[in-house]
């Protein structure tokens, strides 16, 4: 039982193989619950705002900014507007770096959160959205 096993809550056959897969392991093994992560359609949905940034050729800084480059600030600007602490460090090769956080390892309620703020500076900033968000 060397490799991580992940048992997704969903039914009672679920929880059951999970508590099963507790009482065999070996001692110091660690058990974690915690909330779904974010899901394919919220990092779609979200990377579509990236993207309609992008081609709308919105400027940041004096210059339009490519799809990943609104990634990074949309994900500062929100850990900022939502109470994380940014982080400014000097980086490997004495260039600034911001430490972020993960949106892959983001909860569905930190996804939900990230893509709401993402709307709301789009429609403050007058930018078009697709990808459904005009329905």
């Amino acid at each position: 039982m060397g490799e991580v096993k992940v048992y997704v809550m969903s039914h009672a056959e679920a929880r059951k193989r999970a508590l099963n897969a507790v009482a065999e392991s070996p001692d110091g093994y660690r058990v974690k619950i915690e909330p779904p992560k974010r899901s394919l359609d919220q990092n779609a949905k979200f990377h579509a705002l990236c993207s309609d940034l992008a081609r709308q050729c919105v400027e940041w800084g004096g210059m339009p900014r490519t799809a990943e480059d609104w990634k990074v600030l949309l994900v500062s600007g929100h850990a900022v507007a939502t109470g994380l602490e940014a982080e400014l460090v000097r980086g490997l090769e004495g260039e600034l770096v911001m430490l972020r956080e993960s949106t892959a390892a983001m909860s569905k309620s930190r996804g939900s959160s990230l893509i709401e703020y993402a709307l709301s500076w789009c429609a403050q900033n007058n930018v078009k959205v697709s990808g459904g968000f005009n329905d």
